[in-house]
Formats: structure tokens, C-alpha cells, sequence
């Protein structure tokens, strides 16, 4: 997996509290914790719109190299 650039992430203090919560009951450091909603967000999105992200994108890099 390809890291990229940190991405400044600003969010509620009382929501940070509940999410480093749910991380340490998980043994997750919060980032990770992060990490996994989003993808767990991405894979709900892609089932609910039977799309798949990746292809699309790569379609689109495609089409701009041709």
C-alpha cells in the first residue's frame, strides 16, 4: 500500500474523545481506527452503488495518458 502526504484532519474535540475510545477498545491507534472506518465507508459505498472505485479511477488515468 502506497502512503501518502499526512492529510491535516480537523475534527471535533468531543468526537476525537469518543474515537480514541473505540480505538483503544479495538487496539487500534487512532489513525488506524480512522483507516478503517473510511475504508469500511468506501467498501459500504462501492456495494450500495455496485461500483468499483479502483477500475473507475484507473479508466480515468487511462483515458488521460492516451
Amino acid at each position: 500500500m502506497k502512503l501518502i502526504n499526512p492529510y491535516p484532519l480537523r475534527i471535533d474535540e468531543d468526537l476525537m474523545e469518543k474515537l480514541k475510545f473505540i480505538a483503544n477498545e479495538n487496539s487500534r491507534s487512532v489513525n488506524r481506527e480512522i483507516e478503517f472506518a473510511i475504508k469500511k465507508l468506501v467498501k459500504e459505498y462501492e456495494e450500495e452503488n455496485n461500483i468499483n472505485i479502483s477500475e473507475i479511477l484507473e479508466n480515468e488515468k487511462d483515458k488521460l495518458e492516451v
